[in-house]
């Protein structure tokens, strides 16, 4: 797929262009090709693609993906992709989440206070934005069928092994930077891990054709 990089805010782009594909492992890459064969099966059939990323809280690592999923979708003019996020349990969007983000170009609003805030996540002026807000993977906000459900920690990969609905179930499993939460690297941990994800979603998008 071509790249529609004028689409994104500059930072973003900024940020994409430093990612660099060649340091993921093959190992790693025959991790992800599920996923690329089933966005691939639906370019082919010229159908919805509706991926959503599950983890225990959804607080970190699927937020992340689902951000970085529906963004690389965007860079790469992947059209028709609708990526969601959910948990085994709903919680909150980690703050510094939204904060990572943020520093990689994101324009993030906050929409509601509370427990469990709602934020705007934004990765173009004319695209609509992500809403980030933790929820449980069968909560009325995500698709209820024709979907790929991706297993982002190995916690829900293990504790779920039926998702209703889903077409597929894919474990792309991350390392928690929850890790580090108020450690002197917590900034760093989430950017790196931010950064991780961002790297195999570019890969993943650059092979659809």
């Amino acid at each position: 797929m071509t790249t529609t990089l004028t689409t994104l805010f500059s930072e973003i782009a900024s940020t994409i262009k430093g990612l660099d594909p060649q340091t993921i492992s093959e190992e790693r890459k025959q991790v992800l090709q599920p996923l690329v064969d089933f966005i691939q099966a639906k370019v082919d059939n010229k159908q919805e693609i509706r991926i959503n990323f599950i983890c225990t809280h959804n607080s970190r690592r699927s937020h992340l993906s689902q951000v970085w999923a529906q963004t690389m979708a965007n860079y790469f003019n992947v059209k028709n992709v609708f990526c969601y996020s959910g948990g085994t349990e709903e919680t909150a969007l980690f703050p510094v989440v939204a904060k990572t983000l943020q520093n990689s170009g994101f324009q993030i609003t906050t929409l509601s206070e509370g427990k469990n805030p709602v934020y705007s996540i934004k990765f173009s002026e004319n695209e609509h934005p992500i809403i980030g807000f933790s929820k449980k993977l069968d909560s009325d906000f995500n698709p209820k069928s024709k979907f790929a459900a991706i297993m982002t920690c190995s916690q829900a990969d293990g504790g779920c092994p039926f998702i209703a609905g889903a077409e597929t179930r894919i474990p792309i499993t991350f390392e928690d930077p929850k890790a580090f939460d108020n450690t002197p690297q917590q900034a760093e941990k989430y950017n790196e891990r931010s950064l991780q994800i961002a790297t195999e979603l570019l890969y993943v998008f650059s092979l659809i054709k």
